[in-house]
């Protein structure tokens, strides 16, 4: 295989939110980056993953960095100064181009492609970034606690590269460079011995990890027929019942958020009687905004109906992990195909032949996602681990917002925990709004790596609020500029969390770019 070598200051593993934004936040700061990115897209949820943001409610006024800010308007602006639109749309301060009830911020993966293209354009046209796409890391070195390089390989050729720099971001999807040089790294679920924690299970298992999804987007028109063909594994999904329901996955049945030992009946495309069906839910296009330009809504979907959680793609072996990745892509075609011919309507009949796979939303031609909305990745056993203790409404009622000195940023979810590959448990527990500390960015040993998206020091359960795009967007941006302080200023990561000087210098320099460490005081929860 032909191997070139590439130097430069950070090297970035993974072209995901966290990692656009490590390698954005480095290059601004003078560094010089090299970014890899396995697919075409860079982006990952909001992108190659097509989730639209998942935020929270004072997300217009605060609680993310400038830069986020910054992306929400550009995205607003992307719309409204290239498409027709009714007046009000165009106008519009606050457009949420989907209406989707999942966010005040649903659009197309294109767009947020676009958007991120844009943000990133000066520092790769100027050569400070440089990406490669279709690479992913396939081995290292690592000596003394320091990595010294990482091999990085492409599946469509016989290209490979050696990637050298001081300091080393693992911004892979499922913390695939954490093995690779010998990170310590926790997966799935940890015992409740280890954690504290409520809601953790008596035993661990590694191998108990959140479900994973492949997203597709549908449009609809009413009288026409764009039935697919019958998936091969469909006769199973159909008739899939999962351990926590009565009825068949795909069916109008959901367990409740709210209550887990209860199921919930949703309703599919807008009657007025549902104010939140599915159809909705993760909405990208609501037509009504844009003058005659769209045939139809076009809606994402991502819905617990397609929520894969038959087995872990996570330190498995390949055969293993190939079955599991095409068993969910399976079962979203299932879906679509369940949808088109046998989902029971309101008048009695069966099927919404109209539904149409937008394979051109997502950029593929199977009308899927580029790539599987992960949940949960290898998590660092990191300098601090953050547990439901620190985030939990019912556990801190007296305390409130749990406050680090060490904070690097802020971000608000609740305890969203989907359905696991061993137990099917899930939990949707609230929580306050929380920081991010910086000692949950730095291992326990390694010195030069950096996690920047769901690899951070989390449990199974705080992954269910840390794991969203505000805050992997935080994390990302946070860890880009500690690399570049820590080259700088000639010191560690870990130095600058134990050095109160360079912690408060550092503070201040990342409040200096946009970064919100604290949550406002006096805020109403």
């Amino acid at each position: 295989m032909e191997r070139i070598e590439r130097k430069a200051d950070v090297i970035v593993l993974g072209g995901g939110t966290g990692g656009c934004l490590a390698a954005l936040a480095a290059a601004k700061a003078g560094m010089r980056v090299v970014m890899t990115e396995e697919t075409d897209w860079l982006g990952g949820q909001l992108t190659s993953q097509a989730v639209p943001p998942d935020e929270h409610p004072w997300i217009e006024e605060f609680g993310c960095t400038g830069t986020y800010r910054e992306f929400r308007k550009r995205v607003r602006r992307y719309y409204q100064d290239h498409f027709p639109m009714t007046d009000a749309a165009r106008s519009d301060e606050r457009l949420n181009p989907g209406n989707g009830w999942v966010s005040r911020l649903c659009h197309e993966p294109r767009a947020a492609l676009q958007v991120l293209e844009d943000m990133l354009a000066p520092y790769i046209h100027s050569g400070r970034i440089e990406v490669f796409h279709g690479f992913r890391p396939e081995s290292a070195s690592a000596a003394d606690d320091r990595i010294e390089w990482v091999s990085v390989k492409s599946d469509d050729d016989a290209r490979g590269m050696v990637l050298r720099g001081s300091y080393y971001v693992d911004a892979t999807e499922c913390g695939d460079l954490l093995p690779l040089v010998g990170a310590e790294y926790v997966t799935g679920a940890e015992a409740r011995s280890e954690t504290s924690e409520p809601h953790a299970p008596e035993r661990a298992d590694p191998q108990d990890i959140q479900a994973f999804t492949y997203v597709f987007a549908l449009d609809y028109l009413e009288g026409a027929d764009f039935t697919i063909e019958k998936p091969e594994q469909y006769d199973f999904w159909s008739r899939y019942v999962p351990a926590f329901s009565r009825y068949p996955l795909l069916s109008w049945h959901v367990q409740d958020v709210n209550k887990s030992d209860r199921m919930k009946t949703f309703s599919f495309l807008p009657d007025g009687a549902d104010p939140m069906p599915l159809w909705t839910y993760r909405r990208a296009i609501d037509r009504s905004l844009f003058e005659g330009t769209y045939e139809s809504d076009i809606s994402l979907i991502n819905w617990p109906q397609n929520d894969y959680f038959l087995g872990s793609i996570i330190d498995v072996p390949p055969e293993e992990r190939a079955k599991h990745l095409e068993g969910a892509k399976q079962l979203s075609l299932s879906l679509l195909h369940w949808l088109q011919t046998e989902a029971p309507r309101p008048d009695g009949g069966v099927g919404y032949p109209g539904l149409r796979l937008r394979g051109d939303v997502v950029g593929t031609r199977d009308g899927l996602a580029k790539s599987p909305y992960i949940r949960e990745s290898r998590r660092i056993k990191a300098v601090y681990t953050i547990t439901e203790n620190d985030v939990s409404k019912e556990i801190r009622k007296e305390q409130g917002i749990r406050t680090y000195d060490d904070s690097v940023g802020v971000g608000s979810y609740h305890l969203d925990l989907h359905h696991t590959t061993k137990t099917q448990r899930s939990y949707y527990i609230p929580t306050y709004p929380y920081e991010i500390p910086l000692g949950a960015l730095l291992p326990i040993r390694i010195k030069n790596l950096l996690p920047a998206c769901k690899n951070i020091g989390t449990t199974q359960i705080t992954n269910g609020c840390y794991r969203l795009h505000p805050t992997e967007w935080n994390i990302g941006e946070a860890v880009g500029c500690l690399a570049a302080y820590s080259i700088r200023n000639q010191v560690s990561p870990h130095e600058v969390r134990e050095n109160r000087k360079h912690l408060q210098s550092f503070q201040r320099w990342i409040q200096e770019q946009g970064v919100q460490i604290h949550w406002p005081a006096g805020m109403e929860l």
